[in-house]
């Protein structure tokens, strides 16, 4: 009886192919719309993580002032740090595997007759460590380099291949600003960051020659500690801030004239937030899909008034009412459940191709497909009960009458 009813359901609606195609449309586009908001929504939130931990391992970001500033500097009227209260920190709180000073000043870069507008920091080896940056070519810089201030620098992709192409540039020589610097090394590509900008667009130096030949100040704007991965971050944060209440000479009663900001953190926060827009916008293309089921109805409901005499005679030989009932309702699941199965494929070519469009990655979520599948077929069942229900329930003798 089953196949037998499919089979029936398969002919009617291949008998008006063109209306079926119409009235599966809004289903096709229902599915495809969630299932593409939440794939790209996943590639999305997948790529904020991936930045976020490409700024460093267990990262904080010491600053001054008493609110986050993203854009590097100190806050306003807050005293910068030392370097002395940068080899405090390493030596004195306990969890923490690294710590480095960061100065940073915007310049314009030349070599072999080209130029580049890059940023400049001013650093030590630490910096490498509590960034995660990784040598493509060279090396760091040697102890000596940085206790004398030396003009050696280490430079990111970006700033090899605007100045010297796919040439070598370890041995070469780059002006920054008014002294020339010789390279050193070459850092591996790490790509956009997590808050924009391109990480690979800078050159690192040793601290005492920016603050020598670029800032002319003895000024450190962030500190970067790098925890262990076995330490608590409560305690390395607390512990850090008492450290520099203390050398910073703050009283009970004084508020922080610096914050300290972790980037698991900032990792989460996105994370969230971009998982909460991805789940608003599923939910707002989800709508689409009850719009199609309403049309599967609409259409269901018409397509009994066709076949009215069909129906009549049906069971004026004898067909059960469940069995008419059976009919239509598997007619209108199989429109939802073909609707959602070209859904499925748009979004799968869709969602490929906005994730290569934004540079995210593409992650295929065999959940949320089987969900936005098995809902749609359940638009069939819920939208196409009443019109089943109405076939099934008509007066044989009445329905030969109809005209």
């Amino acid at each position: 009886m089953w196949w037998n009813t499919l089979l029936l359901a398969l002919r009617a609606i291949r008998r008006n192919l063109m209306r079926s195609v119409l009235t599966t449309l809004g289903i096709v586009i229902g599915v495809a719309a969630v299932v593409t908001m939440v794939t790209v929504g996943n590639g999305a939130t997948a790529a904020v993580k991936a930045q976020i931990e490409s700024l460093g391992s267990n990262l904080l970001m010491v600053r001054p002032g008493q609110r986050l500033s993203f854009g590097g500097g100190g806050g306003a009227g807050a005293p910068s740090f030392k370097l002395a209260d940068v080899q405090a920190i390493g030596s004195q709180i306990g969890g923490v595997a690294a710590a480095a000073p960061e100065v940073r000043s915007g310049v314009t870069v030349v070599a072999d007759g080209k130029n580049w507008s890059t940023t400049v920091t001013g650093s030590t080896n630490d910096y490498f460590v509590t960034n995660n940056w990784r040598l493509a070519a060279g090396r760091l810089f040697e102890p000596a380099e940085l206790d004398a201030g030396a003009p050696v620098c280490v430079i990111g992709a970006t700033v090899r291949r605007e100045l010297f192409g796919n040439a070598e540039a370890v041995g070469r020589t780059v002006r920054v600003k008014q002294f020339s610097c010789t390279v050193v090394g070459e850092l591996a590509s790490k790509g956009q960051a997590g808050m924009g900008g391109d990480q690979d667009d800078n050159v690192v130096v040793p601290v005492a020659t920016a603050q020598r030949r670029v800032t002319g100040s003895t000024r450190v704007n962030t500190i970067l500690v790098s925890m262990k991965v076995d330490s608590d971050p409560e305690r390395v944060k607390a512990g850090l801030t008492t450290l520099l209440r203390e050398r910073r000479k703050l009283g009970p009663g004084d508020e922080n004239n610096f914050n300290v900001l972790d980037t698991r953190q900032i990792a989460e926060t996105l994370s969230g937030t971009t998982a909460l827009m991805t789940s608003l916008l599923g939910a707002v293309a989800a709508v689409s899909l009850l719009v199609g089921g309403i049309g599967i109805m609409n259409i269901m409901l018409v397509s009994v008034t066709e076949r009215t005499r069909e129906i009549g005679l049906r069971l004026a030989i004898g067909a059960l009412e469940r069995e008419v009932l059976l009919q239509f309702l598997i007619e209108a699941v199989v429109l939802a459940a073909l609707g959602g199965l070209v859904g499925l494929l748009l979004a799968t070519g869709a969602s490929w191709g906005l994730s290569r469009l934004m540079q995210v990655p593409y992650l295929f979520d065999p959940g949320i497909n089987l969900l936005a599948f098995a809902f749609s077929a359940a638009i069939g069942v819920v939208f196409g009960y009443v019109p089943a229900r109405r076939a099934a329930r008509l007066d044989p003798i009445e329905a030969l009458r109809h005209e």
